[in-house]
């Protein structure tokens, strides 16, 4: 989730999932129509990140906090690229809080985000059923937003970015599925190899990777880049729903296709 144009996904570069040994009962509809919306939105309403057409939609679809909650003096702007700016009208466009998961700011940001969800969204979905885990994602998405609006009510900054509701998949998928393996490609330099880790330690990896990157942010010292706040919410609020979300009968079913994988506990 970005607070500006910034691309999170670089610091993931040392270390990227390329895929889990955790196999699935039944087919991933509402990851796949996810992804599929975040796409579309992508390319139709993004216009592929086209300068007009990107800078459009951070403005229309992106979720500027001092606007919603009427913070931000009328007027206030924020500065995108080659001159073209983010303008507080204070409509309180609260569909933003939704439309702002489905809105990216570049290609190695969409692109990084909807390979975590396709990584780990899938069995997280296993074990609730498509209906439920497509409420479960807009409602990580929102605590993901609520978090970070309140860490800076006055921002003027469009948040755009699936990363948020994604921390919530992988917050579940790391109380769901500790011990599932995840095949993970490792940059260093001139040496490259692929090594396999338990999930815990790569979403461990990645929520130190959000702290490290928001580091500026919690100091106060930060106006824009990742937000940081919102990662944490998003986390956050996936471990807290992920058990009244679960379904029993899909959670037996996934536990007997692939024992190995699952957590301990039976709740």
């Amino acid at each position: 989730m970005l607070g500006t144009l910034a691309n999170p996904i670089d610091r993931l570069k040392p270390m990227f999932p390329l895929r889990d040994e955790n196999p699935t009962v039944h087919f991933p509809i509402a990851t796949v129509a996810i992804i599929a919306l975040n796409i579309f939105c992508w390319v139709v309403v993004q216009g592929l990140g086209t300068d007009v057409a990107l800078a459009r939609s951070l403005c229309n679809f992106g979720l500027v906090t001092g606007d919603v909650l009427g913070t931000a003096p009328i007027g206030a702007s924020f500065p995108l690229t080659r001159g073209l700016v983010c303008v507080v009208d204070q409509h309180g466009d609260w569909y933003t809080l939704f439309t702002h998961m489905f809105m990216h700011g570049g290609w190695l940001h969409i692109v990084g985000n909807l390979w975590f969800l396709w990584i780990f969204g899938d069995n997280v979905e296993d074990v609730m059923g498509p209906l439920r885990f497509f409420v479960f994602y807009l409602l990580c998405g929102l605590a993901a937003a609520s978090a970070q609006m309140w860490s800076d009510v006055d921002s003027v900054a469009p948040m755009v970015g699936a990363s948020g509701a994604i921390g919530g998949v992988m917050g579940a998928y790391a109380l769901l599925f500790p011990r599932a393996r995840v095949h993970t490609f490792i940059f260093l330099g001139i040496y490259m190899t692929t090594v396999a880790v338990p999930a815990v330690f790569m979403l461990g990896y990645w929520f130190v990777l959000q702290l490290l990157g928001g580091l500026p942010a919690v100091g106060g010292t930060s106006s824009g880049g990742v937000a940081f706040w919102a990662h944490v919410g998003g986390f956050l609020g996936g471990v807290a729903l992920v058990v009244p979300f679960r379904s029993r009968a899909r959670w037996d079913a996934h536990a007997a296709l692939a024992p190995r994988q699952i957590a301990r506990h039976r709740w």
